[in-house]
């Protein structure tokens, strides 16, 4: 394993960090069940605690959830080096995808420790509220970044009616701090690919340039309820039928943007979801990527189109609304830059790769100077528990990032 003559990161207890972390909401075939604010989303905030104030380090939480590790450098005043990511999962989620990025960080902390460096910029890792959004409609790097309003966030219900604010006040994940006001001289984050690209092509490390847009909708889909045995076909309102029908045009409008326009229907809610009673309603999630913004212009257009013509057909009425959206973006290239000198001094390979994927960096790219870097995931898979990654990949990757982060941090 390559170390930094200056930073020895140290492999092994990296793997075990996520080893350890990834036992909370373990599912049977090996991957996490963790979803933002659940009981095992506390233990995970509670360990990444423990961790952080054993070593020292400063613990702080924000009103909306998200949690600061920091290592104060000579100088506090100066605006702190950040990096982080999250430590919520999809429902079948993996062990890597976020948590990488807050043990990534953690790891470097803890190797500054090791080696007895004292930079001269405080160093921050943080753990972003709810980045996955399976329970609640926005991050707390959105919420941070001043990209969604509190209030709507606060009020925000999961699927079973339970409002954000008090999910976070019943795991104790409410914070005192204020939203934002915490300036940062740059921002990094380290992830798994998510796609199979780096693996493919034989690269332990991906430094990423940018990432695409993303429009985000919620859709109501409104009919009339009937007997689904005495009401003739011809007279129907089926507000699931008039869904299906915007699904399957919705998979079109992405198909007929490729290579990487993508569209996707994610999440679908029928009512009143009896068997013998006609759907009077459908709610559904769209999902909308593309690397450029003519592209998710056209895309939106398309979209509009499609939801117009239902509507026209008469039998139902349709209503959709933007939820989020982010316009694609370019990477800090100076951050970029010094990632690449840093693999270089390392002799670690390491390819330009562009992400379709969402991260908490997206959101927080326009505060301050961002960069990411990318590590693979095997075939590519995430948001699946049978993700995976190495242990000398995932090592790779906090040095590459480490190089970086300590280069920005000596600077006065």
């Amino acid at each position: 394993m390559r170390n930094h003559p200056s930073l020895p990161i140290d492999a092994d207890r990296l793997w075990r960090s996520h080893e350890e972390m990834g036992q909370l909401g373990a599912t049977p075939k090996g991957g996490v069940n963790r979803q933002a604010l659940t009981v095992q989303d506390q233990q995970a905030r509670a360990l990444f605690t423990q961790w952080a104030q054993a070593a020292g380090y400063i613990v702080e939480t924000d009103c909306v959830g998200n949690l600061f590790a920091r290592r104060l450098g000579r100088n506090p005043a100066l605006p702190a080096v950040c990096t982080g990511s999250h430590l919520d999962t999809q429902p079948t989620g993996g062990k890597y995808d976020g948590a990488y990025g807050v043990l990534a960080g953690l790891e470097i902390l803890r190797a500054l420790n090791d080696a007895g460096i004292e930079t001269e910029r405080s160093i921050e890792v943080v753990a972003w509220t709810n980045e996955e959004g399976t329970r609640f409609a926005h991050s707390g790097s959105a919420l941070f970044a001043g990209k969604a309003d509190l209030e709507q966030a606060y009020n925000a219900t999961d699927p079973t009616g339970i409002r954000f604010e008090d999910a976070l006040v019943a795991i104790g994940a409410k914070g005192p701090l204020p939203l934002g006001n915490r300036p940062y001289d740059s921002l990094f984050e380290a992830h798994i690919e998510q796609g199979p690209i780096l693996e493919r092509d034989g690269y332990a490390v991906g430094i990423v340039t940018g990432a695409r847009g993303q429009v985000r909708y919620d859709v109501t889909v409104t009919g009339t309820e009937g007997h689904a045995g005495t009401m003739p076909m011809s007279m129907r309102q089926d507000a699931l039928t008039a869904a299906a029908r915007l699904v399957v045009a919705l998979e079109k409008i992405g198909q007929d943007h490729p290579p990487q326009g993508v569209c996707t229907v994610g999440a679908l809610n029928v009512y009143p979801n009896s068997r013998n009673t006609i759907p009077g309603r459908v709610t559904f999630s769209i999902d909308l990527r593309h690397p450029t913004q003519d592209g998710i212009s056209t895309m939106q257009t398309a979209i509009d189109h499609a939801m117009q013509a239902e509507q026209d057909y008469g039998k139902v009425s349709v209503t959709w609304t933007i939820l989020d959206q982010e316009s694609p973006l370019v990477f800090d290239q100076e951050l970029v830059a010094l990632l690449k000198t840093g693999a270089a001094s390392l002799d670690i390979p390491v390819m330009d790769i562009f992400s379709m994927a969402g991260h908490d960096a997206c959101y927080l790219a326009e505060n301050q100077p961002t960069a990411m870097v990318f590590v693979p995931c095997k075939d590519g898979i995430s948001h699946n528990e049978l993700e995976s990654a190495t242990a000398e990949d995932l090592a790779a990757g906090v040095e590459v990032l480490a190089s970086a982060i300590l280069a920005r941090a000596m600077q006065r």
